[in-house]
């Protein structure tokens, strides 16, 4: 019978009504994780500058986390979904299982990273004592614990693949709220608790994520879902390996752009100044307010494109894109019009210096530029995952995050310095624009347009 209902909805509902249903609970929990993101740097930056610095270049180790559990997250609700969409029900059990097993395997590689190399990594950025030692306690605790966070992204991209996009949000919600109230505790202090700096901003983020992992724990193994999780009992298979990492991997590599754009240009902007570099991440901060929800949009977005183009309904599929993309578009708009006209007391939250200020207010305008053609791309790597073509979500990133963005960022930083590089971010996007206009006419006419109008 759930299975029945779960397929009237995903098959039937009227597709804008059911982007808001499967949307809004996404969107609102990353309204939330956006908000946590934004509060736990104003904490920080109230300890210092350096200390803001510090977590600015840590960050991208934490992208390159988030890559790796949502990357492999894609592949197995991209792979649920369309077994799903297929009624091949036994198969989607399988990819849910093998998925979720994966998340501790990912887990062991990031604990030896922040075991190993977190002084190596700091002290390739910076030789500001203070700097590399708060950057070191940061980055092994965020890595070491970094187990509950992959867990929890594996277990809410089981649960939205199947149309639960309730019980995600609950958990994420859960583990922000829990970290926003620890922040100020652990990292000044107060009463019963330690005074532990920016080491207590990276264990409040882990408490957080446990507090997220043990309500994920008992939604998805207490209450009945449309796919059974296994642990134990049953072999890997390399055939649903595959088929998870042939969206997983593209979507790996996709996020993992960000991180190593962030890394890149934290290097760059470090040659040229550290107040720049804590202004880059002031912007990561209150631009994930903008893009979060477009991200929670995609989510209730995928598994309807997956589930519609594994049920060969190209109607219902292209519909589902163009309304997502036209909610998108009018998110960023919104989002351009307030770093337009409200930078300065954008920067006031994070106690910016007059440095801050001077450099921050120039640069958040001109980065913003980039937030319309940013929604058009971000909505077409979901078009190309639910499809089963990772790889053109792969190339698209890679022309906005690393082929773009990077080379333009050092030749305007050396042809301007701080004047110009922050136009690296728009020109960029411009350029991913184009890729994926002319990608998606390609798969359409390949894959979409010969299948069957219901």
């Amino acid at each position: 019978m759930s299975e029945q209902i779960h397929e009237n909805k995903m098959g039937t509902m009227p597709v804008g009504k059911l982007i808001a249903t499967m949307s809004w609970p996404a969107i609102l929990s990353m309204l939330i994780q956006a908000l946590y993101n934004i509060v736990d740097s104003i904490f920080v930056s109230m300890i210092s500058e350096e200390a803001l610095s510090a977590v600015t270049y840590v960050y991208p180790i934490q992208m390159l986390l988030i890559a790796v559990g949502v990357g492999t997250g894609v592949g197995i609700n991209s792979l649920i979904s369309r077994r799903l969409g297929a009624k091949k029900y036994e198969e989607a059990n399988m990819a849910a299982s093998h998925g979720y097993r994966l998340s501790f395997f990912n887990w062991i590689g990031f604990a030896l990273i922040g075991l190993f190399f977190s002084g190596i990594f700091m002290r390739f950025f910076s030789d500001t004592p203070y700097i590399v030692e708060s950057g070191i306690d940061y980055m092994r605790i965020v890595t070491i614990g970094s187990l509950f966070m992959l867990v929890e992204i594996t277990t809410e991209k089981i649960l939205q693949a199947t149309g639960n996009m309730m019980f995600p949000m609950l958990c994420s919600i859960a583990g922000a709220v829990t970290n926003v109230i620890l922040d100020p505790l652990l990292i000044f202090g107060v009463g019963p608790f330690p005074e532990m700096d920016v080491a207590g901003a990276a264990l409040a983020t882990v408490i957080g994520q446990l507090v997220s992992f043990i309500l994920g724990q008992y939604l998805l193994f207490k209450k009945d879902h449309l796919v059974i999780v296994k642990i134990r009992g049953f072999k890997m298979r390399g055939r649903v390996l595959r088929d998870i990492y042939s969206v997983g991997v593209p979507a790996i590599l996709m996020q993992a752009m960000l991180s190593i754009m962030q890394f890149g240009l934290n290097a760059i902007l470090g040659g040229l100044s550290e107040t720049a570099v804590a202004v880059n991440g002031v912007y990561g901060r209150l631009q994930s307010f903008i893009f979060m929800p477009v991200f929670g949009l995609n989510q209730g977005t995928l598994p309807i494109m997956g589930y519609n183009y594994g049920a060969r309904n190209k109607t219902r599929l292209m519909h589902a894109f163009k309304l997502g993309f036209m909610v998108a578009f009018v998110i960023m708009a919104i989002g351009l019009l307030l770093f337009q006209f409200f930078p300065h007391q954008f920067l006031s939250m994070f106690n910016a210096s007059e440095g801050m200020y001077e450099i921050g207010t120039r640069a958040l305008r001109i980065i913003s530029i980039c937030f319309l053609p940013a929604s058009f791309g971000i909505l077409a790597s979901s078009f190309f995952q639910a499809t089963a073509h990772g790889m053109m979500s792969l190339w698209g990133s890679l022309i906005r995050q690393l082929i773009g963005i990077l080379p333009l960022a050092w030749i305007l930083a050396r042809m301007g310095g701080l004047e110009l590089v922050w136009f690296a971010f728009p020109l960029a996007e411009i350029l991913g624009l184009l890729y994926c206009i002319i990608a998606m006419r390609y798969v359409y006419k390949k894959d979409i347009q010969m299948l069957n109008s219901k």
